[in-house]
């Protein structure tokens, strides 16, 4: 990041000082928190402010607006951690805060003072309409337009549900190595359920989109877009079939399949894990772990994705990160404390949820990149198999690899096309042998529709998956159809 210097600047992003916590302020916490031999201490300030407006059974009869304001200190002593918060932002509270963390991650020294220089972050979201300045009125006419849209695709379509969410978040880092960074954050998402009733059958479909973008989201996405396909996959469902059960070919979807190796692999390749030998990747740089068509990212620096960040939740900078080349692994996604450890480089993945929370290694947006063969070819090359469009959660062993998923669309693959759509189905395997078993990967590559989030040690961050269409030559599905 370009250190700044001249003139004070007309934003607290640029200027190194904030309202929300003067400089000197931030140098004396950061003393203080050092004043026990801390070997590495930082300030996280947070304010958020968020809406939500519901519609169900065709009413909005609620919208809510939440502010948040706290601190967390963080103090670092070899492997020991000590983490403190306040909501209070008086100088009293914060020091008492700093004075835990220090005591949590003790050694022996005394209070050090310590300078911060302002830095700029990357700009990877701008945003054209702030929801912030769009009126509860507006957003609630976009989940109308959903709404409408969704019983209109379908008169079996009985039930909708549709949920808006904005958040914007300021914060600013500061740390013992001289580090202060602001950043300002909107996120948005729209999500919509749709139920659909034949007889005594009922299904249900959801879809949505979002991103870290404002509300010109809707002026390339529309509300109506996202309704009709919440129905349509409710609808799909109604000739569902039962699943077969067996070992067979499986041709996992673009864009949100991606899910599955961001459970399966991706946690695999956290440096957390990688320390405390917990993946089934610790030890393995250099060697091949998959097949030679698979290459891995996670990139922080897609413009507007939900799982882009500018900065990381310790101050560095979000970049792309090649962890898997044609099939070979070459890194892991790091955080200060285990890059620290492992004499690793940061790769700017310490994420947290709020500033309740210390900082571990996160995902960003993770997806597998494109290869050269046609969908269309890919789903003619299996006789008989599974086609996997949509997945629900699933359970996952990162020291083992071993996973369950729950299909929630998918379709029999019959003489090299696609036949009825099925229910019932999962599937079961290792992560670490799915890769190697990948023989096909679609030149299709697209990233989820912006609805993702990722939860780890008890908090949850926006990520971002995606993938091309891909062909596991054989994986276990779980049915409930006798073959």
């Amino acid at each position: 990041m370009e250190e700044l210097s001249g003139p004070p600047f007309a934003s607290a992003r640029e200027e190194g000082d904030s309202p929300l916590l003067p400089k000197a302020d931030i140098e004396k916490l950061l003393s203080v928190a050092l004043e026990r031999g801390g070997e590495f201490a930082e300030i996280f300030i947070q304010r958020s402010k968020s809406a939500s407006i519901p519609l169900e059974e065709q009413k909005i009869r609620s919208a809510a607006m939440r502010i948040s304001m706290g601190v967390g200190v963080r103090v670092i002593c070899g492997e020991k951690t000590g983490y403190a918060y306040s909501d209070n932002l008086g100088m009293e509270s914060l020091t008492e805060a700093a004075r835990v963390a220090a005591h949590i991650a003790h050694s022996t020294s005394v209070e050090r003072p310590v300078r911060v220089n302002a830095r700029l972050a990357p700009d990877y979201y701008a945003v054209e309409v702030n929801p912030e300045e769009v009126s509860a009125k507006d957003k609630s006419r976009i989940l109308t337009q959903a709404n409408d849209a969704a019983f209109a695709y379908d008169p079996r379509i009985k039930e909708v549900d549709v949920y808006y969410a904005d958040a914007t978040d300021e914060t600013i880092i500061a740390n013992s190595e001289g580090l202060w960074v602001a950043d300002k954050e909107t996120i948005l998402r729209m999500m919509v359920r749709c139920l659909a009733v034949e007889g005594a059958i009922s299904r249900s479909g959801s879809y949505g989109g979002g991103g870290r973008i404002g509300i010109e989201y809707f002026n390339k996405v529309s509300p109506e877009e996202i309704a009709r396909e919440a129905a349509r996959m409710a609808v799909v469902q109604l000739k569902a079939v039962p699943a077969p059960a067996g070992t067979m070919p499986v041709v996992i979807h673009n864009a949100w399949g991606g899910v599955l190796f961001h459970e399966a692999v991706g946690h695999g390749l956290e440096a957390d894990f990688i320390r405390k030998a917990q993946s089934v990747y610790a030890g393995r740089i250099g060697q091949k772990v998959a097949s030679e068509l698979c290459t891995i990212v996670d990139d922080a620096t897609i413009p507007n994705a939900r799982g882009s960040y500018n900065i990381d939740d310790e101050g560095t900078p979000g970049e792309r990160k090649v962890l898997i080349e044609k099939g070979v692994l070459k890194g892991y996604m790091t955080d200060k404390l285990n890059a620290r450890l492992m004499n690793l480089p940061l790769s700017g993945n310490g994420r947290r949820e709020s500033y309740h929370d210390v900082p571990i290694p996160r995902m960003s947006c993770f997806f597998m990149e494109a290869g050269e063969s046609n969908p269309e070819e890919i789903i003619r090359s299996v006789d008989r198999g599974v086609y996997a469009k949509n997945f629900s959660g699933g359970q996952v062993d990162i020291a083992s690899g071993n996973f369950v998923f729950t299909i929630t669309e998918g379709y029999m693959i019959e003489g090299g096309k696609l036949g009825a759509p099925i229910r019932g189905a999962s599937l079961v395997g290792n992560g670490p042998d799915v890769l190697t078993k990948i023989t096909m990967v679609g030149s299709d590559l697209k990233l989820d529709p912006g609805i993702g989030s990722c939860g780890k040690g008890g908090q949850s961050v926006p990520t971002t998956v995606g993938m091309p269409t891909v062909k596991v030559s054989e994986m276990t599905v779980g049915g409930t159809a006798t073959e």
